[in-house]
């Protein structure tokens, strides 16, 4: 289910596999779920249950292992917007491997690497299969408890929002395959920044501060290419600070790009009582509009001469609340208000325009990880253990505040010793040309199997 009707992602050719070849996949996987299953349930032999007791008496701990791996199996189908109006079905796999590694070289070394691997059918418009994203990659030392040194590829994430992270610095172009709209797997399936990174450490606060050289001009859409050019294309420079107050942790961030004016964030959250949790992100700094930044094409310019802008100040927003109950439930509620995006009047203004033009500011956006309109009302649920044990059950809704335009996602998972089973669906609804009634993807369900070795 494709987040965006014009999304590109980066992937490679590969010699498209026949269906029999994928159902093998596919049925390989389950084989190994079944064997998990038959291997976790419960044994109905009246004999074993005197020793059932000295079982769990004298089970020894697990050993701590430096390696995850999972292969993740996926089947659906999609209703696919037509420009005739009409919707048509199209059937949808999906084949993941994805792995994390931390190996502990000396007591004060450590080699992290995080991969991932997607093969899914149908291919994307370009016509592509697959693509490898190099999450994370690096070297850290740590001389003294209170000092860590990083090295590499890494996937730095700040913020405290769940739906929208404004001081999310380094989230532009890191996504390769968006196999998931659920935010926390946009920011985990991503591919890091080449970096060097410090931090210092002391009673409730830390100070980070990371350099990402400029490596390349643009990203390279090849699907084992690291793709440099996409996190590493201007030299950047980002200071963090925090320290604990009292219940609240605020955090303060400067950022520095070459040839941009510094973008300044600050984040706090803190405790109601002990069932609510409230938040606040903010970021800011002179910049362009995003329109503007669209339309440096020269190949644009002249359509978007009648839409105007400025360089100026621009603020990003997210605030919101969480509540959990005392059965597991978690629900929260978030306002997101992106400046650098268009308001009402220039948001219909762009609906009636030049098409090229709203397919670019469209592109933009979402390599961006922003929203293309202002205000955005997010809503998020989550229930562990709902209803009868190892079974969650997750609800997201985005509403666009200018539009009125809807997107609506649920998922239930079972979680059964290594094996997860999830059904998903996902709904999106509004005019034609409003943020989520413009996605290719009306409707669509997937069934999901992940494995874990």
């Amino acid at each position: 289910m494709p987040a965006l009707q014009l999304r590109s992602a980066r992937h490679t050719r590969l010699t498209h596999p026949s269906s029999a070849l994928r159902l093998a996949l596919l049925a390989a996987l389950l084989c190994s779920s079944g064997l998990t299953l038959a291997q976790t349930a419960p044994v109905e032999d009246p004999d074993l249950d005197a020793l059932k007791l000295a079982d769990t008496m004298v089970k020894a701990p697990e050993a701590h292992r430096a390696w995850r791996f999972y292969a993740e199996a996926v089947a659906g189908a999609q209703r696919l917007r037509q420009s005739s109006g009409q919707t048509r079905e199209q059937q949808e796999q999906r084949l993941s491997f994805d792995l994390q590694w931390d190996l502990s070289l000396h007591t004060q070394w450590r080699l992290l690497l995080a991969d991932r691997l997607d093969l899914s059918w149908p291919a994307n418009s370009q016509g592509e299969h697959a693509v490898n994203t190099l999450k994370e990659a690096y070297l850290s030392w740590k001389p003294q408890d209170s000092q860590l040194f990083d090295a590499g590829r890494i996937n730095v994430r700040n913020g405290v929002a769940y739906g929208y992270n404004p001081v999310d610095f380094f989230k532009d172009g890191a996504v390769r395959s968006l196999v998931s709209i659920d935010p926390a797997s946009l920011k985990e399936n991503r591919q890091g920044s080449i970096m060097l990174r410090a931090q210092q450490l002391w009673d409730g606060g830390s100070a980070t501060l990371i350099a990402a050289p400029r490596l390349a001009d643009a990203g390279v859409q090849a699907g084992w290419n690291p793709d440099v050019g996409a996190t590493n294309h201007s030299d950047r420079y980002l200071l963090v600070l925090s320290q604990k107050v009292a219940d609240f942790s605020p955090q303060f961030l400067i950022m520095q790009q070459r040839h941009q004016p510094a973008q300044f964030g600050a984040t706090i959250s803190g405790l109601v009582n002990d069932a609510t949790v409230t938040y606040l992100e903010w970021a800011g700094g002179h910049s362009s509009a995003l329109l503007d930044q669209v339309v440096q094409n020269t190949a644009l310019r002249p359509l978007a001469a009648q839409q105007g802008g400025q360089t100026a100040w621009h603020n990003q927003w997210a605030a919101g609340v969480s509540y959990t109950t005392q059965n597991k439930l978690t629900l929260s509620a978030e306002l997101h208000i992106n400046g650098r995006a268009l308001d009402q009047d220039g948001w219909d203004r762009l609906q009636r325009g030049p098409l090229p033009l709203y397919a670019a500011y469209r592109n933009a956006a979402q390599l961006a990880q922003q929203s293309p309109t202002r205000q955005q009302l997010f809503l998020y649920a989550s229930w562990q253990d709902a209803l009868i044990s190892h079974l969650d059950l997750s609800a997201m809704l985005n509403r666009d505040r200018q539009d009125a335009s809807k997107r609506l996602w649920l998922e239930a998972r079972y979680h059964q010793g290594k094996l997860d089973v999830a059904l998903q669906w996902q709904k999106n609804s509004g005019s034609a040309l409003s943020q989520y009634g413009a996605i290719n993807t009306e409707s669509g369900w997937r069934v999901l199997l992940r494995q874990y070795f």
